[in-house]
């Protein structure tokens, strides 16, 4: 009887996180179209002609434009051709280069009387290619995970849909950036933790022990990013922000909320690989006392977070891999380098991370020898 109610709480939960993922979803955000003029529409387009006579090489930098004949593929414009130009900038990260068969993202305008203006190249053509991207991954992991691989990607897309539907454009209209943050986080946290561990005790401790260490690492992280003088515009397009009419946003406040933000995914897989453990500790040993009960907890916690925090270091070194070989390559001084305020943020970004996950151990651990044991009263009852 017992597994059946399991099963029931388990398919009811999944049915209304489904349900709050599609409404996510189809939730505007009051910004679509913000960036699309009237008498304008996005288009596919393919590159049929390319000249480079106006290109200047600099080294590896390239300045100056490309000339492009370009055939839409898609829209009201479908099969015609039209003359285009990439302009580049010099920056290569943000430059494009085109060749003929290349498609490309185009925004084609037009006159009130519907013929066609000018159009715009934006970038190279993803769109197709990110939608079978998305589609294998999630076909994958339903295959090798089966029941469990449907809910775990009911929390992917629904974790998705929440950061770009919610919580991005609550900032955006003047909310502030840590409160909203830990506010989406509980609610993400606890769907994705009892959608893939159950309503269950284990599930709740598992809860229990990650808000706990959210909740402490966004402290750490608001202490020691105004300790640090960090203003908060290390972040790209953090600057651009304030110029795009939203002056309003408090940069530092965002970048606490990033810092903790990012590492609660780590904090509910660790918090969940304990309270399973424990959890499995109490079924094989239903005569355990408490206190070998939570010895054991200690002892698990001390093997995940020592490998978990080694991981959240690796994961975050992307971010600044091409910074620091940078000021190795020019001979900078370490002290020169511990002092710059993009090092000093991604100091922060990684380190009080890690504070995060190893709290999280003795939290999940203490959350997990009291939930797990029933009190006197429940234990008559069952």
């Amino acid at each position: 009887m017992e597994h059946i109610n399991k099963q029931r709480r388990d398919i009811s939960f999944t049915l209304i996180s489904s349900f709050l993922t599609l409404l996510f979803f189809i939730l505007p955000t009051g910004f679509e179209g913000a960036s699309q003029e009237a008498g304008s529409e996005r288009a596919r387009g393919k590159i049929i002609e390319v000249d480079n006579q106006r290109i200047i090489n600099t080294g590896p930098v390239k300045q100056g434009e490309q000339h492009l004949e370009i055939e839409i593929r898609s829209g009201r414009f479908k099969g015609r051709v039209f003359s285009g130009s990439n302009n580049l900038m010099g920056k290569i990260e943000l430059d494009k280069l085109f060749v003929p068969g290349d498609l490309a993202l185009v925004v084609v305008s037009f006159s009130e009387d519907g013929r066609m203006g000018h159009a715009q190249v934006i970038d190279h053509y993803r769109t197709g290619k990110t939608m079978f991207l998305c589609l294998l991954f999630l076909l994958f992991i339903i295959l090798i995970m089966g029941w469990m691989g449907v809910k775990i990607v009911i929390t992917f897309v629904f974790t998705a849909a929440a950061l770009i539907r919610v919580l991005f454009p609550a900032m955006l209209r003047g909310w502030d950036p840590i409160f909203a943050s830990v506010v989406m986080v509980t609610v993400i946290t606890a769907v994705i933790i009892f959608l893939v561990g159950g309503i269950t005790r284990r599930g709740l401790t598992a809860f229990a022990g990650s808000m706990g260490g959210i909740l402490l690492t966004s402290c750490l992280a608001f202490f020691f990013t105004y300790w640090f003088k960090i203003h908060g515009a290390v972040r790209p397009f953090a600057e651009a922000l304030l110029y795009s009419g939203y002056a309003h946003l408090n940069l530092a406040h965002l970048f606490i909320s990033g810092v903790f933000l990012a590492s609660s995914g780590a904090m509910m897989d660790l918090s969940m690989d304990i309270a399973s453990a424990m959890d499995e500790v109490k079924t094989q040993y239903p005569a355990i006392s408490r206190f070998n009960l939570i010895k054991s907890g200690v002892s698990v916690s001390r093997h995940v977070a020592g490998t978990m925090s080694t991981t959240l270091l690796l994961a975050y070194s992307a971010e600044y891999t091409a910074m620091i070989m940078t000021f190795i390559a020019q001979g900078i001084p370490l002290e020169n380098v511990i002092n710059m305020v993009w090092v000093s943020s991604e100091v922060i970004h990684t380190l009080v991370g890690c504070f995060g996950l190893v709290l999280v151990a003795p939290l999940t651990v203490f959350a997990g020898g009291i939930i797990l044991f029933p009190s006197p009263v429940t234990r008559r009852r069952a």
